[in-house]
């Protein structure tokens, strides 16, 4: 008799525990669940698993080494076709054992072993996490740097906008003077030319008679000389 492995054994030999397992491991693909003892559950764990791995490769190969084990082809179809996508991104742990109390008679713990087969949330590293953080953090300095520099750029054209209207002014003022300049020019040799063409002014009678009288003055100082 060969030498049994260590640890519970099921049934009366090797062979008899294989196609025990291989019946435990046909009804839990085919159904999803199954209740059975917890020994047989532990021992069912690994080589669902296995079987589960084989069906993720997908290829012939994998198909024959699983129907060595599992000889029920519709349980192996629905390995390959339906369990086997949903565990894809699953990296291990595709089965789940839940302790559910002893049974009455023997008072063996049962347990219940089923699927996992809810899609994979994977959990981002704490490198991946502190990289997304980083990044977070630059791409708000980069906007608090945009956002100054379109306030400077902003404050600069307007400055610039302030300059040019300045110095659209005082063009402005500049020419208006200039104009006024070239009309006063204009009109300064006209206003001498009609100055020139105007005539002398007649003496009034006033001034005759104060011509007339300064020479009878003077006749009369010369005789009071004499």
């Amino acid at each position: 008799m060969p030498k049994p492995t260590k640890g519970p054994r099921l049934g009366g030999g090797p062979a008899h525990e294989r196609l025990m397992l291989a019946n435990l491991a046909t009804a839990l693909f085919t159904h999803g669940r199954i209740q059975t003892t917890e020994t047989k559950a532990k021992r069912l764990r690994p080589l669902a698993e296995r079987m589960v791995t084989f069906a993720k490769r997908g290829d012939l190969h994998a198909r024959r080494r699983v129907m060595t084990v599992i000889r029920d082809k519709s349980a192996v179809h629905r390995l390959f076709t339906e369990i086997a996508p949903l565990v894809a991104e699953r990296e291990g742990g595709y089965t789940r054992i839940v302790k559910i109390g002893f049974r009455k008679g023997d008072n063996a713990p049962m347990a219940v072993i089923e699927l996992i087969l809810d899609p994979v949330q994977k959990k981002p590293s704490a490198k991946k996490a502190r990289l997304k953080e980083e990044a977070e953090k630059a791409a708000k300095e980069a906007e608090k740097a945009a956002k100054a520099a379109a306030k400077k750029a902003e404050a600069e054209a307007s400055e610039a906008a302030e300059a040019a209207d300045a110095e659209a002014t005082d063009a402005v003022v500049e020419e208006a003077a200039t104009e006024e300049a070239v009309e006063v020019a204009e009109e300064a040799p006209a206003a001498e030319e009609a100055a020139a063409e105007e005539p002398a002014a007649e003496e009034t009678p006033a001034e005759e008679a104060a011509v007339e009288e300064a020479p009878a003055e003077e006749a009369s100082a010369e005789d009071d000389a004499k």
